[in-house]
């Protein structure tokens, strides 16, 4: 099976994560806040799964494309 993962779609600040490993979520669900140019971005959960793990914490700068969730 191939690992769901969801990477940051652009750079910025992770202001708040909302899940962590073990945590089962539905498509749409809220994972965690990047804030980015001024904007709060909610990035949310592309498909109903559990998260395998978390690979961002509040206060990280993270580029685009950084891995931040795996399924």
């Amino acid at each position: 099976t191939a690992v769901n993962q969801v990477h940051a779609p652009m750079p910025g600040m992770i202001v708040e994560v909302k899940v962590q490993a073990g945590t089962a979520v539905k498509a749409g669900d809220v994972l965690l806040v990047l804030e980015a140019m001024k904007m709060e971005n909610a990035i949310k959960s592309p498909g109903d799964g559990v998260v395998k793990s978390v690979a961002a914490n509040k206060g990280d700068s993270v580029e685009k494309g950084h891995l931040l969730i795996s399924f």
